[in-house]
């Protein structure tokens, strides 16, 4: 007989005597009750000042729309943060209520907490428990009795780690996206999770932190593979080009995004538990090709970008993420290398990927640091220009002559993202390094599509009468108005790409169309206005902006629609 099995055995009588609930049978046992729940409390660390524990619920009763777990210690435990339940503490007694992502818990179903703690003396593990008032079994064990929980065993690095798997779909974006209109439709695609702040990590604001949904994609795992994305974005100074996404740390405090925010992600994806997951970072976007296109003499330089450029935090930052984040086994790192609308000029191009091979070797991190590139992230450029190509004249003139393409070497994201990883290969990559797309918002169909090559009177009537992208300029990059959702996710579409994904979710604001006050260090960019007339990194041209937008990550229903409107492929 096993350990746990001989605790809810031994743990019938109490059950049956405190609650006077109807005990069910348990299946395969004929005539042994089973308890109303059981609770399996575990310190997974003790360092003898402090510990983590993780609690794990089963309910053996009617299915829950929401529960309250209760416990109490009897030492000087206290309880300091935790993940996947409110937690709070009145002297020895300590309450774990339910998220909202989380309160549904089915007969027969378990959901976990887990939180950090201090304490002096002794940590004794609590001897009774309660679930909705309700006394639960103790399945108690500590670090020299860490029980069964193998989460599967973790395979060697593979060459795609979407190939084979399933990709996470966050439960907040989803829940989000089903409440909509014709949401349901999408409702179940895999999108990033975004960790742009500190707090993020452990959840802010009631949203789900990186345990939370660390823990989820388990469940979601089963016994497949699954990968879960995450984006690494709160570099100090971020994205010096753009304030509605600037973020919480000024241009020095490369020290507070090392320890607070790196390391705390890093210590987190190392724990043993996650192992069987794959886990994709992409690594702060907008970020190293400010550092080519945003500075010096270039009438797109900004001061901001000179200061990054200058301390050299941007390189220090994404190496030291890259070095900490690719000790984790189980961890794919792939570096943001902005799109063809960015970097696709032959002044661009080249510097970019030696720019990104000097972060990639600062901070101790090496080029096997990296698995790949991604392209797009956030952005709205076409995936395929199905209606010209850049080797075709008009009129006598080069496509590349066209006031849209203007000398750029590529007219879409794949050819460009193809192009690029030849490049990264020939700075000194791993030949073997894949790209990833996000299509999440650039499938542009609707009535405006073309349906084919516009009118060859010039250059400019063939392009502009065949563009996909309908963006004003292609610098414009803010809730842009006509986009619609790309491609949906898939693994390995085209040669030399990992996959197709959504790491923006849709329906997240790029940033708000006027100042709003936050605590977010989210600041006003004119370039969300659809008012604004523009700057030269977009031609002195209008925004091209949606009106009435929130703060950059918040949801934007106006936009969501929109999107789903103009989806392509097109929506069922």
């Amino acid at each position: 007989m096993s350990r746990s099995r001989t605790a809810i055995l031994a743990a019938l009588a109490l059950v049956a005597g405190a609650s006077g609930t109807a005990l069910a049978v348990v299946p395969g046992d004929s005539g042994i009750a089973a308890v109303p729940c059981t609770v399996d409390y575990k310190v997974q660390n003790d360092w003898g000042s402090g510990f983590t524990a993780n609690v794990t619920v089963t309910n053996n009763s009617a299915a829950k729309s929401s529960w309250s777990v209760k416990w109490a210690y009897a030492g000087n435990q206290r309880v300091t943060n935790g993940w996947n339940a409110r937690i709070s503490q009145a002297g020895t007694a300590v309450t774990a209520n339910n998220e909202t992502y989380n309160g549904t818990l089915a007969t027969g179903g378990s959901v976990s907490f887990g939180f950090q703690g201090t304490y002096s003396g002794s940590n004794a593990v609590p001897a009774t428990f309660t679930l909705d008032g309700v006394t639960c079994n103790v399945d108690a064990g500590g670090p020299t009795d860490p029980g069964p929980t193998d989460p599967g065993t973790p395979g060697t690095k593979v060459d795609n780690p979407y190939s084979g798997a399933r990709v996470y779909v966050n439960p907040e974006w989803s829940a989000n996206a089903a409440a909509e209109p014709g949401g349901s439709r999408i409702a179940n695609q895999p999108t990033g999770v975004w960790l742009d702040r500190i707090a993020a990590i452990n959840g802010a604001g009631g949203k789900m932190g990186l345990r939370a949904h660390l823990d989820e994609a388990l469940r979601q795992k089963g016994s497949g593979q699954l990968v879960v994305q995450l984006v690494i974005y709160n570099l100090p100074g971020r994205d010096c080009s753009a304030l509605a996404s600037n973020g919480e740390l000024g241009p020095t405090e490369i020290d507070k995004y090392k320890t607070q925010y790196i390391d705390p992600i890093a210590a987190i994806l190392a724990d043993a538990k996650y192992s069987s997951l794959r886990i994709v970072t992409t690594v702060e976007i907008d970020s190293l090709p400010n550092l080519v296109t945003n500075t010096g003499s270039r009438p797109t330089a900004t001061p901001q970008c000179d200061v990054m450029k200058a301390n050299g935090n941007y390189v220090k930052g994404v190496g030291y993420a890259l070095n900490k984040l690719g000790d984790v086994a189980n961890v794919y790192n792939y570096v943001d290398a902005g799109h063809h609308g960015w970097i696709g000029w032959d002044d661009n191009f080249g510097p970019s990927a030696t720019t990104f091979k000097e972060a990639a070797t600062a901070e101790g991190a090496t080029v096997n640091d990296v698995h790949g590139f991604i392209t797009n992230t956030a952005n709205y450029s076409a995936l395929k220009e199905n209606n010209f190509t850049i080797n075709d004249n008009v009129a006598g003139k080069s496509v590349r002559e066209s006031k849209w393409v203007d000398w750029n070497r590529y007219t879409d994201e794949l050819s460009f993202a193809q192009a690029f990883r030849n490049q990264l290969v020939s700075v000194g990559f791993n030949s073997t390094i894949g790209m990833l797309i996000d299509t999440s918002r650039n499938g542009w169909g609707g009535a405006a599509r073309p349906a084919g090559p516009g009118a060859t009177t010039s250059v400019d009537t063939y392009v502009e009468g065949g563009r996909y992208d309908r963006r004003i300029h292609i610098g414009n990059w803010c809730n842009q108005s006509g986009a619609g959702l790309g491609e949906r996710p898939q693994a390995a579409p085209a040669a030399g790409i990992d996959a197709y994904v959504w790491m923006k979710p849709p329906g997240e604001s790029d940033g708000s169309s006027s100042a709003i006050p936050n605590d977010e260090g989210k600041g006003f960019d004119r370039m969300c206005d659809p008012t604004y007339t523009g700057n030269p990194r977009n031609g002195n041209n209008l925004s091209g902006a949606l009106p009435n937008s929130p703060l950059s990550g918040h949801w934007f229903s106006a936009q969501f629609q929109q999107l789903m409107q103009n989806a392509y492929p097109p929506l069922p």
